[in-house]
This record gives C-alpha cells, sequence and structure tokens, in this order.
C-alpha cells in the first residue's frame, strides 16, 4: 500500500461506511472522510482526497481543496490570532496554524503574509511558517533577464522589498522604482531585471528596454483616452508629481510622450499633453 502523504493528496479506497461518514485505507490505518464530502461514494471505490489532521490530531479527509499543499508556499489571509499564533485561511473548514515561533514578522487579523506549508515531522501536523528562507532555491539559471515572472513581496528591506520568484527563487524589489503602493503578501506579475554575477536577482514591475518603453506608452494613451484627451504633465513638471498621478517614473513618461508625438497621437503644450483629434 502507498504510504499516506499528510498535507497532500491521497488516492485511497473506501472501505466501510459510518454514521458520521466513510472510512478510507491508508497504510496509517483508517481515516475518516465525513459525510457531507462522501456524494455516491460506496466501499471498495477509490476517491482523490487532501489529508490533514483535525483539532485532536486524527487523519481526516476531505474534497475540499486548500490553497496550497506541504512543501508549497503560498500567500495566505490571516483570519485571527491567538495565544498559540496565528490562524490562516487555506480554504478547509480547520484553518491553518501559523505558529508564533515561526514567524517572520508579528501579524495581525486581516494581513496577507508568505508562507511555506509544511508537514510538522514531529506531530504530523499541517502548519505555516514565514521564515522561508531556508527553502528558497539558490540556483536560478533558468530564468532570464526580461523574462516575465510571477512576484510574491514577502519582506522589507532598507533597499525595497524582498519577492519570491515563481514561488521558487529570491529576488528584490527596489523601493526607488516603485510607482505603487506595495505591501508584504502582494503577489504581483513583474520582469526579471538583471541576474547578478554574486546570484543575486533585482526584479521590476515594470518591462525593460523596448518592451517597456512601449508598454509605458500604451499607459499612457490609456491614461489620455481615460481624462478626456488632456493631462497637465510635461517635462517640467515634478518627477514625484508624475509618480503619483500616472504609476510611472518621469523617465518612463517622457519616452512615453516622445513616441506619442512621434505618431502624432498626441500634441506637446504648454499645460501638458492633449489627444490630437
Amino acid at each position: 500500500m502507498t504510504q499516506l502523504k499528510i498535507g497532500e493528496y491521497n488516492e485511497l479506497e473506501a472501505s466501510r461506511e459510518s454514521p458520521h461518514g466513510m472510512y478510507l485505507h491508508s497504510s496509517e490505518g483508517e481515516l475518516l472522510l465525513p459525510n457531507r464530502f462522501v456524494g455516491e461514494l460506496k466501499p471498495g471505490q477509490n476517491i482523490k482526497v487532501f489529508v490533514y489532521t483535525d483539532s485532536e490530531d486524527r487523519l481526516v479527509a476531505t474534497t475540499q481543496v486548500p490553497k496550497a499543499t506541504a512543501d508549497s508556499f503560498a500567500s495566505l489571509r490571516v483570519k485571527e490570532v491567538t495565544t498559540v499564533g496565528a490562524f490562516l485561511d487555506w480554504g478547509l473548514d480547520k484553518d491553518l496554524l501559523l505558529p508564533y515561533r515561526e514567524q517572520l514578522h508579528p501579524v495581525k487579523a486581516e494581513d496577507q503574509v508568505v508562507v511555506r506549508v509544511i508537514t510538522d515531522p514531529k506531530t504530523n501536523r499541517v502548519i505555516a511558517i514565514s521564515k522561508i528562507q531556508a527553502f528558497i532555491e539558490k540556483d536560478a539559471d533558468e530564468l532570464e533577464e526580461k523574462q516575465a515572472v510571477e512576484l510574491m513581496v514577502y519582506d522589507k528591506t532598507p533597499l525595497g522589498y524582498k519577492v519570491l520568484i515563481e514561488r521558487r527563487y529570491e529576488g528584490l524589489l527596489y523601493q526607488n522604482e516603485l510607482f505603487e503602493q506595495i505591501k508584504l503578501g502582494d503577489v504581483k506579475q513583474g520582469f526579471i531585471k538583471k541576474l547578478r554575477e554574486d546570484g543575486k536577482i533585482d526584479v521590476s514591475l515594470q518591462q525593460q528596454g523596448v518592451e517597456g518603453m512601449q508598454e509605458a506608452r500604451s499607459d499612457l494613451y490609456t491614461l489620455l483616452q481615460e481624462a478626456g484627451g488632456f493631462l497637465p504633465y510635461h517635462d517640467k513638471s515634478d518627477a514625484e508629481e508624475i509618480k503619483a498621478a500616472l504609476n510611472m517614473s518621469k523617465k518612463a513618461f517622457k519616452r512615453a510622450v516622445g513616441i506619442l508625438y512621434r505618431e502624432k497621437k498626441i500634441r506637446i503644450t504648454d499645460q501638458g499633453i492633449e489627444l490630437n483629434r
């Protein structure tokens, strides 16, 4: 019989019915699939279930789909904080415990927190930990500069934010290159900016090079249309004002203006930029 994997999906055979549900065969003995998940299941049939432990540390099966399984990363919402730690919403009836000793930073209700889901080898309980450094892969040979990637924001540094790249590698998102509000737990689409010789990876929320210029051009054109054809910004406008209003750097703004002007999409005035009608 295949070894039961706690905190993961297992295909198990139904063995017998009970008033509380259906008992399933496993390498660890029988475990209960509660009545509301049984459906048309009959003894002798197989079913794919997620296995974890209940509040009394008994093995239990469910057909509910968790937001993360053992040995994976996820950004999860804190539902409540108690004397034993924080409880996270991971899509199951029983919330996922993030113990105090495993917290990178203290959290409060409604925070998003990036965690590694693990099965505690001492207790067989599925728990979360936000001290994730030991689980981050070092060899990022498959990444390429300008590649589009998922970024998961997990820590703040003096330079900016540490992120998980594709839920595997670590990267740095620089504060001075951010043109929108970022908070811990955010999951963003981003790009590989630079693969450094020391193995560190710089990332950005904006595409770099020609692709980045075209993206800024498209964004600015859309903003002009949404604003009725006029925006009160030009090359003498304050960089922080442009950043706050348009979510782009002044450099990107000026490049986008140049492209739109050459395309004869806009005209430039002392008051700002206007769409050509």
